[in-house]
C-alpha cells in the first residue's frame, strides 16, 4: 500500500511540474508616437512570464530600465522624467486566461481573453485584453496588442512634450513560453 501511495505521489508531482510554461526572454514593445514628430518607441527583450496550464493563471514581470530606445537621450528621459525607474523599477501583471485549456491549443492561433491587474509606476489597474495563443512543437506562443493611458498609472507627461506623445501607448507582447522542468 505504501508503495502505491509513493507512486501516486511521484506521478502527481511530475504532472504538476509539467503544467508550467515560462520565458525570461519575452519581447514587450511600446509605441507612443504621434505623426509629424520623431518616433517614441522602445523594446524590452527580457520580460519574464509564467503560465500555469492547469488553470490559465499567468504572471509577468519586466524591469522598466530594460526598455531600449534608439535615441539614448529619449531612454534617459523615459527612465528619469516619466517612469521614475529608480523608484518604480518593475512593471507587473497577474491574472488569468479566461476559458483556457492547453487541449484547445494547436498550431493555429486561437483568441482568448486575458483578465488581471497590471501594475505600472506603482499603480495597479484591472485590464482585460485579447491574446492569441498557439502551440508549436513544445512551445506556447502568446501575442497581443493593447493600449494603456499614462494617466491611468500616475505617469505625468510635461506640457512641453504632451503633443509629441500619444495619449494611448500601444503595447505589443510576443512571448515564446517553454515547458518548465
Amino acid at each position: 500500500m505504501k508503495y502505491i501511495l509513493l507512486i501516486l505521489t511521484v506521478c502527481a508531482s511530475i504532472n504538476l511540474s509539467a503544467q508550467k510554461y515560462f520565458t525570461k526572454t519575452g519581447i514587450t514593445d511600446f509605441k507612443a508616437s504621434v505623426e509629424a514628430f520623431e518616433p517614441v518607441e522602445a523594446t524590452n527583450k527580457s520580460t519574464t512570464v509564467i503560465l500555469d496550464t492547469s488553470n490559465g493563471n499567468i504572471a509577468g514581470l519586466l524591469f522598466v530600465k530594460a526598455f531600449h530606445f534608439e535615441i539614448a537621450l529619449m531612454q534617459e528621459h523615459f527612465n528619469e522624467s516619466y517612469m521614475d525607474s529608480d523608484m518604480f523599477p518593475k512593471a507587473k501583471f497577474k491574472g488569468s486566461i479566461k476559458d483556457f485549456s492547453i487541449d484547445k491549443l494547436s498550431e493555429t492561433s486561437k483568441t482568448f481573453t486575458l483578465i488581471g491587474l497590471l501594475e505600472v509606476h506603482g499603480k495597479s489597474k484591472p485590464i482585460e485584453i485579447v491574446v492569441n495563443l498557439c502551440k508549436k512543437d513544445s512551445k506556447i506562443l502568446l501575442t497581443s496588442m493593447f493600449g494603456v493611458k499614462p494617466e491611468d498609472y500616475g505617469i505625468k507627461i510635461p506640457s512641453i512634450v504632451r503633443e509629441k506623445i500619444a495619449k494611448t501607448i500601444n503595447i505589443t507582447l510576443d512571448y515564446e513560453l517553454i515547458e518548465k522542468k
